[in-house]
């Protein structure tokens, strides 16, 4: 269906969904159930069972079995490829609906929503080409008497475990090179935005992905998320979220089989403009890094370290596109800032916001909360003098703040750029490519940008350096990530006897 043209509505009940384990969708039953509210339109749109302990094992138990019984870890590349690739059709065929379903659980503008679904098409479409061209290694140097193999084999039965913020993005950075591995899945989605991961689990079926090899469970982080990053039988953990958490994901790890990890972790990015930068162009990119997604994000560019020449000057442009920014319904079409997705995130996005005026920094722009006549609603935020030790300088906000530091010379702006303990992301604005070659060697960040923002396609890997993350996901090392690597040694012939 095609509403791009259309003004969308909410549903008049919540959608009832159930959660899904080897190959079907179980009802909620007599399970307590979890009710989601539109944040951009205050309603109910979402009902979804919160899954005990058992129903956890249960997902983990049958994605144990279609690993170990090979249905899908020893099937042949070319099968695995045809599936991802009608997973792809299928998803640009139901692209709407997903999209429609995403919006009105995270509360993000739709017309973002359908291009991040365009994008996840492109994900498993890349991942079918993936699939068949894993490989080892081989040593054939040796001697006559022997040959040396490396090959590359699926980790197992991997737990992932999604956030709210953009849910079918990144389950989507995830999902195909995971499967394009051979490995099974049992995925645990944020309960405020679990809608698209269920459609997705549906989808996959649909495509011919054998039953068992992709589970989704739905309910809290700190009941069926906790007991799936402590099950003995997961072999590796994929998470996303806050530092935090983190840090409890990798504890509970050593307490238990020592899983493998995979961790994209938080951010407090630097966007660095020079002054001969296209200001107009960097004002637009800044705007861009810092608004998308309401700042909900954690690769959002939520620290902007200006040359002080033009300090003043691009603060004002910057704050200038942002007023131009349309906040409103995310449902309409022509909205570039939608809703904040929690009533929690709401709150500590304002209290930042009162923290910044209290230590001291003037707003330039912004820091209301409009009122809409529905959902919940914060305007683009731009502080400037601001000093590096306050903390809306150094702590992730996770929300539309931006803070402005000037500086005075290229190692000046490097050293204020990696002051912090993340280093997930970076951008670099400069028509001088000697400036910017040198700082995106020097800046500490997993992803960089020269003259751009929050861009790149599937092929591109994606983490974080420091406290910002573990590991690669997307395109060839995302594939790699999930997979383990065994060493081979053949000999050939007679051997040479120890004992004589």
């Amino acid at each position: 269906m095609d509403q791009s043209s259309t003004i969308l509505t909410p549903p008049s009940e919540p959608r009832e969904f159930g959660f899904f384990v080897d190959g079907a969708f179980v009802p909620a039953g007599t399970r307590d159930v979890f009710e989601r509210a539109s944040p951009g339109h205050g309603v109910p749109v979402t009902r979804l069972p919160k899954c005990t302990d058992a129903d956890l094992d249960a997902a983990v138990a049958c994605a144990r079995r279609a690993f170990d019984d090979r249905r899908w870890s020893a099937a042949a590349a070319t099968d695995r490829a045809a599936i991802l690739l009608r997973t792809a059709d299928i998803l640009r065929a139901r692209a709407e609906e997903i999209a429609y379903w995403e919006t009105l659980e995270n509360g993000k503008p739709i017309a973002q929503a359908r291009a991040e679904v365009g994008g996840c098409v492109g994900m498993f479409e890349l991942a079918a080409g993936l699939a068949r061209t894993v490989h080892g290694d081989s040593f054939n140097n040796t001697g006559d008497g022997a040959l040396g193999l490396v090959t590359r084999e699926p980790v197992g039965v991997v737990g992932l475990i999604t956030p709210w913020n953009f849910p079918f993005l990144i389950l989507c950075e995830r999902v195909p090179y995971i499967l394009a591995g051979g490995n099974t899945i049992v995925a645990k989605p944020s309960e405020m935005t679990s809608a698209t991961t269920l459609m997705l689990a549906e989808i996959l079926t649909e495509a011919g992905l054998p039953a068992g090899v992709f589970n989704v469970v739905t309910g809290s982080g700190r009941s069926v998320g906790q007991r799936l990053l402590e099950h003995m039988d997961v072999d590796m953990l994929s998470f996303t979220g806050s530092t935090a958490v983190g840090r409890a994901v990798v504890e509970a790890s050593g307490r238990t089989n020592f899983k493998k990890l995979g961790l994209e972790l938080g951010g407090k990015n630097p966007q660095i403009v020079f002054a001969d930068a296209d200001l107009e162009d960097a004002a637009d990119g800044v705007a861009f890094g810092i608004a998308f997604n309401t700042g909900q994000c954690c690769v959002s560019g939520s620290r902007l370290i200006v040359e002080r020449s033009v300090a003043d000057k691009f603060g004002r442009m910057v704050a200038g596109k942002l007023a131009k920014a349309r906040i409103g319904d995310p449902l309409d079409e022509a909205t570039q800032i939608g809703a904040i997705t929690t009533d929690a995130q709401n709150d500590t996005i304002m209290g930042y916001i009162a923290k910044g005026t209290e230590e001291g920094a003037t707003l330039l722009s912004g820091g209301t909360a409009p009122d809409l006549g529905q959902g919940q609603y914060i305007e683009p935020t731009v502080f400037t003098d601001v000093t590096p030790d306050m903390a809306i300088a150094r702590e992730e906000i996770f929300g539309p703040v931006l803070t402005i530091l000037p500086f005075d010379t290229l190692d000046e702006a490097i050293a204020m750029a990696n002051d912090t303990e993340y280093g997930l992301a970076a951008s670099v604005w400069s028509k001088n490519i000697d400036k910017a070659l040198t700082v995106s060697r020097q800046v500490s960040a997993g992803r960089f940008w020269v003259n751009t923002t929050l861009a790149g396609g599937p092929e591109m890997p994606i983490g974080g350096f420091k406290l910002s993350g573990w590991g690669r996901e997307a395109g060839m090392y995302g594939v790699e990530e999930y997979m383990q690597v065994k060493s081979v040694f053949i000999e050939i012939g007679k051997r040479d006897h120890w004992i004589k």
